[in-house]
């Protein structure tokens, strides 16, 4: 508690330098993307993908040997500011040396081998970084492992379920000698156990229904009565199960932290005020209380509660004084609410004329000068609130810095669209393709206006307590969204490693089905092959598409055909994880988020 030990205290947790490590952090987890193989390509697709562009030896490994400096630095100062004694017993620093000492390892190993080591352990070892860094994170994961138990006892029912009804199936669906042609789509589902398995675990998510009961229930309408009875008990009973243990583990454990968290800051702030009380010996002067506020770190929407907003500039005459009350009047922001909602309903109406016209052969002419009309309003509303409110009055409102940066940016559009395209006329047809197009940029101009259609949101007092309440969620399940930033790094980098190439083009492989046998529903009839492991980019769009459990079976089987049956093994961890484990999670978080404005509801 020395002076020196202070001041190092309150240097390492200044924005500053919070900042600069969480840069560090986005920086090696980033470096997935441009490592071997790097995600920069155009597309995913093996049938059109191109030469991707590798980066030469040493030039990822730099930033990283940096990034490994700063977190030593990172790790001496914790080490050095929670002392000796605590930091035998803190479990996350002294893992986060032993991860330290094995990325410097690797990372020397692969200098010494000229980036050609074919498995790198660190970048498995990478997300520990961001999870070390938040304390939330870790709670989480400690409540995380404290449900495990539980969760695996449900977890052991659905799997003696499943093991259950696949005997049964291949039982009851078992083709015999003399009525093998009168049954052979049954085959489709239950060949063997595996393969029964796998289709009645997929019917646990109803990714497969109905198609995996069509074969059998076309034959018998009994047989449906199979198929209902597992789902029932497999779909209705035991995931919501899960569901109900998840949340019973976490009820109450989020409010309880923050209600932590609060009265701490609550007893720095009491004895903050202390503090300047001995300075005077007659309480807190404002000015002194508004030169720390402004230290505080504190969000600005909380400052401006507290500071209230910048007072409105006085003019001397009545005109201007009218004036200045009439735009600063509420009916004046319902009025520009309501030009904005034509100023959509115009894009509506063309893009309904034109839906059936080439963009070449538009005529744009209509369109073009009605959002010339609007842009000079929107520019002369942001003119009008900047008189009636000052210049700092208009920027302390967000809605304000939203509206006034797509103004400015819609200005812009519209100016360079009448530089390169000239003013619009009758029989106007510019360039419809090109970097600066007409096309293009009418598209863009129209997007920003959509988005600029937002702003009615604050003035409609049912949407924007649903609009905070979104906010609200958003920033208190941060943490959340960084355990899920992990697992989705973990198992991509695991895909990469176990299915790089896996999936060829049609024609390079003899795995690869050609256009003629392609079943229905399968991989390659669908088209999926951009769903690959081939660098990390794709990865993640290959692990989100199996997340949301539709159509994953093509997956399994697809991965299943091209590199292995052992596959399924990854694919069913990957959907335990995330549609099981953190589908559920996320759900009993959020029904126990606090802060959410119920009671504003109420009083709507």
């Amino acid at each position: 508690m020395d002076s020196g030990s202070m001041r190092l205290y309150r240097w390492y947790y200044s924005n500053a330098c919070q900042r600069a490590l969480n840069l560090t952090i986005f920086l090696i987890l980033a470096l997935a993307f441009i490592e071997t193989p790097s995600s920069f390509t155009r597309t995913a697709d093996v049938r059109f993908r191109s030469l991707r562009w590798e980066p030469p030896c040493g030039l990822t490994e730099a930033v990283e040997g940096l990034c490994l400096l700063v977190f030593m630095a990172d790790v001496t100062v914790k080490c050095y500011l929670v002392g000796r004694a605590q930091f035998q017993k803190n479990v996350w620093l002294l893992a986060y040396i032993t991860v330290l000492a094995v990325s410097v390892v690797d990372w020397t190993v692969s200098l010494g081998l000229l980036c050609q080591e074919p498995l790198r352990v660190r970048r498995l070892l990478r997300p520990f970084f961001l999870l070390q860094n938040s304390s939330m994170m870790k709670k989480t994961l400690k409540c995380i492992r404290w449900s495990l138990p539980e969760m695996a006892s449900v977890g052991l029912l659905l799997l003696i379920h499943l093991c259950l009804f696949t005997v049964l199936g291949v039982l009851l669906f078992t083709v015999g000698q003399e009525d093998e042609q009168q049954r052979k789509e049954r085959l489709t589902y239950f060949r063997d156990l595996l393969e029964a398995f796998t289709s009645l675990l997929v019917l646990l998510t109803t990714a497969n229904n109905p198609d995996v009961m069509m074969p059998a229930y076309s034959k018998n309408r009994a047989y449906a009565i199979f198929f209902i009875v597992f789902t029932l008990i497999g779909s209705l009973f035991l995931m919501n199960l899960l569901t109900a243990i998840i949340y019973n583990q976490f009820r109450g454990y989020l409010m309880k932290s923050l209600q932590t968290s609060l009265f701490r800051r609550r007893l720095g702030i009491r004895a903050a005020y202390e503090v300047l009380c001995s300075t005077t010996g007659v309480g807190v002067m404002p000015q002194d209380f508004l030169q720390v506020l402004q230290k505080a770190q504190l969000g600005s929407s909380h400052k401006q509660a507290i500071m209230e907003h910048p007072p409105r500039p006085w003019y001397p005459s009545p005109f201007l004084q009218s004036a200045q009350f009439l735009v600063g009047h509420h009916y004046f922001d319902y009025l520009g609410n309501l030009i904005a909602l034509g100023n959509l309903v115009s894009i509506c109406v063309f893009l309904v004329l034109d839906e059936d016209v080439e963009p070449r052969d538009r005529d744009d002419f209509v369109l073009e000068i009605l959002n010339c009309a609007f842009v000079l309003y929107y520019l002369l509303e942001l003119l009008l609130k900047v008189f009636a409110l000052g210049l700092r009055g208009y920027l302390s409102y967000p809605s304000n810095l939203f509206d006034g940066f797509l103004t400015s940016a819609l200005l812009v559009l519209e100016v360079a669209t009448l530089a390169v395209y000239q003013f619009p006329h009758r029989g106007w047809k510019p360039e419809a393709w090109g970097l600066l197009s007409m096309w293009d940029m009418t598209r863009l101009v129209n997007m920003l206006i959509v988005l600029r259609f937002l702003r009615i949101i604050p003035s409609m007092k049912l949407v924007a307590v649903a609009a905070s309440t979104i906010l609200v969620l958003i920033r208190n399940l941060r943490a959340f969204g960084g355990i899920l930033v992990v697992v989705y790094y973990v198992f991509a980098i695991l895909g990469i490693n176990l299915f790089r190439g896996a999936i060829v083009a049609p024609g390079n492989s003899s795995l690869a089905l050609t256009n003629g046998s392609v079943h229905c529903g399968s991989f390659e009839q669908l088209e999926y092959w951009a769903n690959n492991f081939d660098d990390f980019a794709a990865a993640l769009i290959t692990l989100w598409n199996v997340m949301v459990v539709n159509n994953w079976q093509v997956f399994l089987d697809a991965y299943r055909r091209y590199a292995g049956r052992l596959s399924q093994i990854y694919f069913v961890s990957w959907w335990l994880v995330s549609s099981v484990i953190w589908v559920n999670l996320f759900l009993a978080l959020l029904l126990e988020v606090p802060g959410v404005p119920a009671q504003a509801w109420l009083d709507f």
